[in-house]
């Protein structure tokens, strides 16, 4: 069984700043996950040619099961509105997350975090950038049950705030919100934390450890693939994490093979 997460970056390669549905094809495609969480996703957006790109990505990997689950309806950076029930803002451009299973899904589970209340510093590369108060945007955990050959398995999606401190409160939610799920429970995403604040926020497992951000030259691990420490016994055993490269995103995916 093979689990990766991916901040998509929109489908965007930062080799020439554009969204191609091939190019993102072959890159999930490569992949060969039978789970895939996806973040920054786009869909109906005009900046990644108004594509559903977690239906292009499941496509890609011939899955079954999708969803798309949006934080917000509009484009982050420019104008967005909450989501306060679980639309998802369908015939709008929306943003969120994606979950990807080549098994079926029992059920799906969508949770709302809020933004942080405050402004925050965050350093934006290139022009025009630099050290910017930029608002926090509305998260969303996307969780299913899925019936995979070693057993039912919760797996669950999530980005969450470039906040401090904010992004381990939410991490709390998190998994506040998934241990009302049946067990064995893993969480895929790009958390925005490092990975020792992750184990000792959430007090659960890494299933992989190694660097993902920037792409380029990753230095730091910001996704992440965790599983509660409770249900680690009940997964196979890790046999090989990676974290190739890619022709999109200033992320690296993080793959983890079981079994």
């Amino acid at each position: 069984m093979r689990l990766a997460t991916f901040n998509l970056l929109h489908g965007r390669s930062p080799a020439d700043g554009l969204v191609d549905p091939d190019r993102l094809t072959a890159a999930v495609t490569a992949l060969d996950a039978d789970i895939l969480a996806l973040q920054e996703v786009d869909r109906d957006q005009t900046r990644s040619g108004n594509l559903d790109l977690t239906a292009i990505a499941a496509r890609a990997l011939h899955a079954p099961e999708h969803r798309f689950a949006a934080a917000v309806v509009g484009t982050p950076g420019e104008q967005f509105r909450p989501l306060t029930h679980d639309d998802d803002g369908h015939g709008e451009p929306c943003y969120g997350v994606g979950l990807i299973s080549r098994y079926p899904a029992r059920t799906w589970q969508v949770t709302r975090l809020r933004p942080a209340p405050v402004r925050s510093p965050v350093y934006v590369p290139g022009p025009g950038g630099g050290l910017l108060l930029l608002h926090d945007e509305p998260r969303v955990l996307l969780a299913a049950v899925l019936d995979t050959p070693h057993g039912p398995l919760t797996a669950a999606a999530t980005h969450l705030s470039f906040v401090p401190g904010w992004n381990a409160h939410q991490l709390r939610q998190v998994v506040r919100a998934l241990r009302t799920l049946p067990a064995p429970r893993v969480l895929l995403g790009d958390l925005n934390l490092p990975i020792t604040a992750t184990r000792l926020v959430s007090g659960w497992h890494p299933l992989g450890r190694l660097p993902t951000y920037p792409a380029a030259q990753p230095r730091v691990q910001l996704d992440h693939i965790l599983v509660d420490r409770h249900d680690a016994h009940r997964l196979p055993p890790v046999t090989a994490v990676t974290t190739p490269a890619s022709t999109i995103s200033d992320h690296r995916p993080l793959v983890v093979d079981l079994g």
